[in-house]
Parts: structure tokens; sequence; C-alpha cells
């Protein structure tokens, strides 16, 4: 065999070897996803998503790596619990400490993705860009608002106020209905470089930029012109509301973007 033949022999080997990788490694991630949809897992990654770079927020038994906003050791005895796998707002108990429930750290360039459902007529939100500080008294003083719905709560009606908008700033891009109470949605928030998009159920909903005049102008004429660091920030904390609705979270999980 000539050296050229040699060559020409030993490169169709790797490139055949390394088809077989890929489309191995393919079937394998294919396989993955399909035993997670069979298998119902929850609050778990998968080998594809920790390739990706996800991390969970929600362990599935422990609120490690929350607590209520300006208020770090008050969890024990708040309205948020683990219930069944699932992060639950026991809001309706008046015995329970009141307050938001936010991440002990930061983000700022991310991709988010989490499951949740609301009681019937259940009204609340997921808030992005927190700044946590004495200075503000809650989280909607910094952090602009994913809005969560049931669809039977009256605001259903009201373009600023449904579901997967950014409350009172951006109605939906594409028309898309939350389901009922006792089903589960699935909603992603992203964010680079100031940024922003909001999807529910898989369908863009808004789409923002931060650092824009035109965010800016939306900021000077609504109802948040008076928070002078209201949606200032590409960065900071995520946080869930509590707001006298029962709520239910779970799969909670975050990329670097």
């Amino acid at each position: 065999m000539t050296r050229t033949s040699f060559c020409i022999v030993l490169i169709t080997l790797l490139i055949v070897s390394s088809c077989g990788s890929d489309q191995k490694k393919n079937f394998q991630i294919t396989r993955s996803k399909e035993l997670a949809i069979k298998n119902k897992v929850h609050n778990v990654l998968l080998d594809y998503e920790k390739e990706q770079g996800w991390q969970l927020l929600f362990d599935g038994k422990t609120l490690n790596g929350w607590h209520l906003y300006n208020n770090a050791d008050s969890t024990k005895y708040s309205a948020w619990e683990v219930h069944n796998g699932t992060i639950f707002c026991n809001a309706t108990d008046e015995s329970k400490v009141f307050g938001d429930l936010v991440t002990d750290h930061a983000f700022e360039n991310y991709e988010l993705v989490f499951e949740w459902q609301m009681a019937l007529r259940g009204n609340g939100g997921v808030f992005i860009n927190v700044q946590e500080t004495p200075a503000y008294k809650a989280t909607y003083n910094t952090g602009p608002e994913y809005q969560l719905l049931e669809p039977e709560h009256m605001d259903t009606k009201t373009p600023l106020k449904r579901p997967g908008t950014l409350w009172g700033l951006s109605p939906q891009l594409n028309r898309v209905e939350a389901k009922p109470v006792g089903t589960w949605n699935t909603s992603r928030i992203l964010q680079k470089n100031g940024k922003l998009q909001f999807y529910l159920n898989g369908t863009l909903t808004v789409e923002e930029d931060l650092n824009s005049k035109e965010w800016q102008t939306k900021l000077k004429n609504s109802n948040f012109k008076d928070a002078l660091d209201f949606g200032k920030n590409t960065q900071g904390k995520i946080a869930f509301q509590n707001w006298y609705f029962e709520s239910w979270f779970r799969n909670i999980k975050i990329r670097a973007l």
C-alpha cells in the first residue's frame, strides 16, 4: 500500500469513527429525553441537561438556596414549604410568615425554566433582577414580573395582566392561554445582555431590551414611573410571589448563557 493510499484509508476510518460517536451521543440524548417523559422524572437533571450546563434551583426535598426577601432565616415558619416534590405557597394559612421567596444568589445572563400551577382564580408572579437590600421593602420595587394567572381569574381579560406578560408593561406578543387549576404550565425566561424573552407553554409572549430607549419610555409612561430603581438592572435575584393564592412550582432549573 502506498503512503497516499494509507492516508486516505486512515482519514476515512477517522470520519466513520467520528460519525459513529456523534450518532451514539445523539441517540443517548434522545433516549434520555424519552425516558424523562415516560417516567415523569421531576426535580432531577438528566445527563443531557448536565451537558448543557443546567443547574437545579430546587432539589425537590428542601428549600435550600431560597429565603424570604430581606429575611434570610425565616423559611421555616413561612408560607413556603415543600409538598409532594413541589415548592408550595400555603398562602391561605394566616399563621404563616408572609413574604416572597427569593434565591440566595443573583443571576445575570441565563435561561430559566420552571413548571407552575395556581389555585382556582389564582394570581401570582415570578420576579427577575430583584435587588435585595433594606432600602427596598419588596421584590416588586426593583424586579419586573412574569405574570402567573389561573384562567378563571378576572385579570385574564386585561392585556397587560394576562399570563406570561411582563406585568403592567408588555402584553402578550402571541396569544396563549394558561392551563387551568390542577394542570401544569411550563414557563421559560431568557435574559442576555439585557435582552429579555418570556415564553408560556412554548409560545413567545414577551420580548424587551432593558437597555433600550424604548424600554425607558415604557417605564416613564407606566405605573412604575415613580419607582426610580425599577427595571434598571440586568442582573439580580429571582423571586416567587406570595400573593394570597396557593401556588405550586417544580422542575426549576437554570443555566448560564
